[in-house]
């Protein structure tokens, strides 16, 4: 069994800068040594393993299998190393910070006008760089720190999450619940009427699709009726249906939040003639993250901003 006291710490760290800059040269110069003193390094680590843990490519450093499995946990714990033995503090004020965000056009058209104004009466020293949220499951993205936070809607890593207990890397807090409805402009056919389900079901609709596909929880509700819509379009952000709709007889369904102060033009709103669960809106970050006290401070701006509620 190997003895994990004698593993040279430097060996883990060439191996992170090697997997972060995919070069041992560029690895060397961001950890201020020599590219022999880098490359003897993973040397070294290649045979405390057994095995190599990169191949050489035209495009440089390519990691194994191996390398991809134990890069989350070695960062990990460099990461909590570094947070131990220097802790320190966060001044908005006093230490410049870059915070990326993912999260849909939905979330960020509610979320960041309030989260700037709160940064700014803090006269923060904090760059905010967001994202478009692409993905329903945000881990390989937090994993990468391609993103500080994901906020969205997040099923699928939800049931991920409770399976995995407290064995889970990620944390997360939920900021909004808000019903989906029908949205239409005020000069559509059914604007004057009751919105049936056969009604519902002969009208022409844009569907916002994360995946692109033309389905979603309103057509599973629908088909369990033994019904089925016909969708026209499909996009992939939420204003961009309200533009659609404001400007053409297709029906959508929306949060109802982000009606309320995100869709260009004048809309009318509707509930949906079938039962379908709510938007919720949730927070995700890695447990690691928890104590980093830059971290915990955009958390709390976040959750202050005082839009979600």
């Amino acid at each position: 069994m190997k003895n994990f006291r004698t593993l040279d710490l430097n060996l883990l760290r060439v191996f992170d800068a090697v997997m972060t800059e995919g070069s041992v040269t560029r690895a060397a110069e961001v950890l201020a040594m020599t590219q022999p003193a880098a490359s003897h390094a993973l040397k070294r680590l290649n045979a405390w393993l057994g095995e190599p843990l990169f191949q050489r490519s035209a495009v440089g450093m390519t990691p194994g299998a191996r390398a991809t499995a134990l890069w989350p946990q070695v960062r990990a714990a460099l990461q909590d190393l570094e947070r131990v033995l220097a802790p320190g503090d966060f001044d908005p004020g006093r230490d410049a910070a870059e915070f990326r965000l993912a999260m849909s056009d939905a979330s960020a058209g509610v979320l960041v006008p309030a989260l700037v104004a709160a940064v700014e009466r803090e006269a923060a020293r904090a760059d905010l760089r967001v994202a478009p949220l692409t993905t329903r499951d945000p881990r390989t993205l937090l994993h990468a720190e391609e993103a500080d936070l994901a906020i969205g809607y997040f099923p699928a890593l939800f049931s991920a999450m409770l399976a995995e207990g407290e064995r889970s890397l990620l944390r997360h807090v939920r900021l909004h619940q808000t019903p989906y409805v029908c949205v239409m402009r005020p000069q559509h056919p059914l604007a004057e009427q009751e919105l049936t389900l056969e009604r519902y079901v002969q009208a022409h609709h844009v569907l916002v699709s994360v995946s692109g596909r033309a389905y979603a929880e309103v057509d599973e509700a629908l088909a369990r009726l033994g019904r089925r819509r016909r969708v026209v379009l499909t996009v992939n952000q939420y204003h961009l249906a309200g533009r659609v709709v404001a400007q053409s007889d297709l029906l959508t369904v929306l949060p109802h939040s982000y009606v309320t102060g995100s869709v260009p033009g004048p809309v009318v709103v509707r509930p949906l003639p079938v039962e379908i669960g709510p938007l919720t809106v949730d927070m995700v970050w890695l447990a690691r993250r928890d104590n980093d006290p830059a971290h915990r401070w955009l958390r709390e701006r976040v959750l202050g901003a005082g839009v979600f509620s």
